[in-house]
């Protein structure tokens, strides 16, 4: 899934940008709060990791900004402000969810995978497609119980066409979720991508779980997949 981080620390952002993206997520990265905005109201967001205390226009100038812009994408408020007033305060103005600085990084990554099953309506964790069995907590692929060792990519790849089933995304759909927003990659790589998943999760001549509707992308249908 696709993650925004605005985070005026240089170093924890690039080190939050590379364990993210190390777990399988598309992760863009902002140093300022001018500059966080632009990206949200660019392109589409799965969830955003906000710090509070953010040069040009602050955490919560961001959030108020974005919600009133009607923008849905659930937020998780980072910041090393503990009070309860300040928890209180960022809930009441639209985030979704609060942590606090210092933090675990595995609870993080916890907490945006609650967030994306909020955003998908999916309170289980698993997902069942066809004889796939989805972990979206854990990031793994079983078919009849047999694990099928997946790349980042090709894992975001399938829980985004399980998550939207029915939906046809095209391959600049694709690009904009699976990839960085700054990252030059071309049809070809969705392609490949594509066909490479495919491979690993077919059995012998049975029908590909992943359809492709020609002139307009590539969906799961809705039957081959439900909630495990």
């Amino acid at each position: 899934m696709k993650v925004l981080i605005i985070e005026d620390s240089e170093r924890l952002l690039y080190s939050l940008g590379r364990g993210l993206t190390k777990a399988g997520y598309a992760v863009d990265l902002a140093t300022d709060g001018k500059t966080g905005v632009a990206f949200a109201e660019t392109y589409a967001y799965d969830a955003i990791v906000l710090d509070l205390m953010l040069p040009f226009l602050s955490g919560l100038e961001v959030l108020c900004r974005l919600r009133k812009g009607g923008q849905d994408t659930h937020i998780l408020i980072l910041s090393a402000k503990d009070r309860v007033e300040d928890r209180v305060t960022g809930l009441e103005m639209g985030a979704d969810d609060y942590l606090v600085k210092p933090f675990s990084f595995d609870e993080l990554c916890a907490r945006l995978q609650a967030l994306v099953r909020r955003r998908y309506r999916a309170k289980n964790p698993r997902l069942r497609v066809g004889p796939l069995e989805i972990d979206t907590a854990g990031r793994r692929v079983r078919r009849e119980g047999e694990s099928i060792p997946l790349t980042p990519s090709e894992y975001a790849l399938l829980e985004l066409l399980a998550y939207r089933r029915g939906r046809v995304f095209s391959c600049d759909q694709l690009l904009e979720h699976l990839y960085h927003s700054d990252k030059d990659v071309s049809h070809n790589a969705v392609e490949v991508l594509v066909s490479s998943l495919r491979r690993k999760i077919r059995r012998g001549d049975e029908p590909s779980i992943i359809e492709t509707r020609r002139g307009f992308g590539y969906v799961i249908e809705t039957e081959r997949g439900a909630m495990a």
